[in-house]
C-alpha cells in the first residue's frame, strides 16, 4: 500500500502524534520524557519549527507545531529517529520504537491551533490521569511552560492558545483565566462539540470544508502525480544549506579553495560541520561533499566527537 503523501507548506500547522511500537509505554520513566523534549528543543532549533503546544503520555506524544520552512517531514525524520537511538542506547535495546509513521493532520488558521492547544492541555484530563483543578501540576503538557515564562525554550510560545481563549494576556492573571478556561472547556461538552475536540485526532485535517478542499486543490497536482518529493522544495532546502555554510565559511576566514586543499579531517572543517548539524538537518552525505571530507561513516564520527568535546567544554565553563 503506498504510503500517504504529507502536504507540506511554508508556515504550515500541524497536528503531529505518534505512539510506542504495539502501543507500548516508551515514556513510562520521565527521563525518556526529559530525552524527547530535548531532541524537540534540537529539532526546532535545526528547523525553525514554532511549537504552540506539546503533550507526553505514557505511550504517545502530541505537538501543535508550525512550520515555518515547509519541512515537517524533514524535522519528524530527524526528530523520530533521533530520540529512537538515544532511547535504545541508554536502554541498551534496539528496534522500532514508534508503531511507524507519525501521523499529521494539518490545521487551519490560528482558531484551528488555537482550540488544539486547548485539547492537548487537557488531554491528561480526558485520560482521567488527574482531574482538571489539578492539570497544572502534570508537568509533560506545555502548560507548565506557560506559567514560567523563565522554563520556555524559544521555540515555543502561548500567544495562539492564550488568544484564542479570550485575548487573554500573556502575565500572571492571563494564566490564571487561561486556567479557569480550561476548567469551564472540561466540564462541558457542547463547548468541547464547538471547538471540534472529536475530530482533533481523526482523519488528515482539522478545519471546515471548505479548508480542506482548498488544500486539495493547491496540492492536487503533487496527488494526482504521487510524487514522493518536491523538486522546488528540495532545491530551496539546498540553497537554505549553502547559505548557511557560506556564512560559517565566512566566520572561519575560509573559501572554496581552503575546502579544495586543506585535509579532510581539519579542525575548521570539523567545526564547521559540528555546526551545520547542530543547526540544520544536514546529511553526512552532504557535509562529506561540500567540504571535502572523506566517506560519510568517517564524518559522523568525527563530527560526533567534535561536539561531545564542545558539550564537555560548555559543561566544565558552567560547572
Amino acid at each position: 500500500m503506498p504510503r500517504k503523501l504529507r502536504f507540506e507548506g511554508e508556515g504550515a500547522m500541524y497536528h503531529v502524534i505518534n505512539r510506542g511500537n504495539y502501543r507500548q509505554h516508551i515514556f513510562r520513566e520521565d527521563g525518556a520524557k526529559e530525552t524527547f523534549l530535548i531532541c524537540l528543543e534540537e529539532a526546532c532549533k535545526k528547523t525553525g519549527w514554532r511549537v504552540h503546544a506539546w503533550c507526553i503520555m505514557s505511550n504517545h506524544f502530541h505537538l501543535a507545531l508550525e512550520t515555518p520552512r515547509g519541512n515537517l517531514v524533514e524535522g519528524m525524520t530527524w526528530l523520530q529517529a533521533t530520540f529512537a537511538t538515544r532511547f535504545n542506547r541508554h536502554r541498551g535495546e534496539s528496534g522500532h520504537l514508534f508503531q511507524g509513521r507519525y501521523k499529521s493532520l494539518y490545521v487551519e488558521g490560528q482558531a484551528g491551533m488555537g482550540a488544539l492547544c486547548h485539547y492537548l492541555h487537557l488531554n491528561p484530563v480526558r485520560a482521567k490521569v488527574l482531574p482538571v483543578d489539578e492539570v497544572l501540576k502534570w508537568p509533560w503538557t506545555s502548560l507548565a511552560w506557560m506559567s514560567a515564562p523563565k522554563r520556555r525554550p524559544e521555540f515555543y510560545s502561548p500567544q495562539i492558545a492564550l488568544k484564542h481563549a479570550g485575548n487573554l494576556a500573556d502575565t500572571m492573571q492571563g494564566w490564571r483565566q487561561y486556567r479557569k478556561y480550561l476548567a469551564w472547556v472540561a466540564e462541558s461538552e457542547p463547548v468541547q462539540r464547538q471547538l471540534g475536540f472529536k475530530k482533533m485526532s481523526k482523519g488528515w485535517a482539522i478545519g471546515s470544508d471548505v479548508f480542506k478542499k482548498n488544500l486539495i486543490a493547491e496540492h492536487r497536482e503533487k496527488v494526482s502525480q504521487k510524487m514522493l518529493e518536491d523538486p522546488e522544495r528540495a532545491e530551496a532546502r539546498e540553497a537554505f544549506l549553502r547559505k548557511e555554510l557560506r556564512t560559517l565559511l565566512r566566520i572561519e576566514k575560509k573559501t572554496d579553495a581552503d575546502i579544495a586543499t586543506d585535509r579532510k579531517s581539519a579542525n575548521w572543517k570539523l567545526e564547521i560541520a559540528a555546526a551545520m548539524k547542530q543547526r540544520t538537518t544536514v546529511t553526512n552525505r552532504w557535509l562529506s561533499d561540500a567540504l571535502r571530507m572523506g566517506h560519510p561513516s568517517e564524518v559522523s564520527r568525527l563530527v560526533t566527537a567534535t561536539i561531545s568535546k564542545r558539550v564537555r567544554k560548555s559543561t566544565k565553563h558552567t560547572t
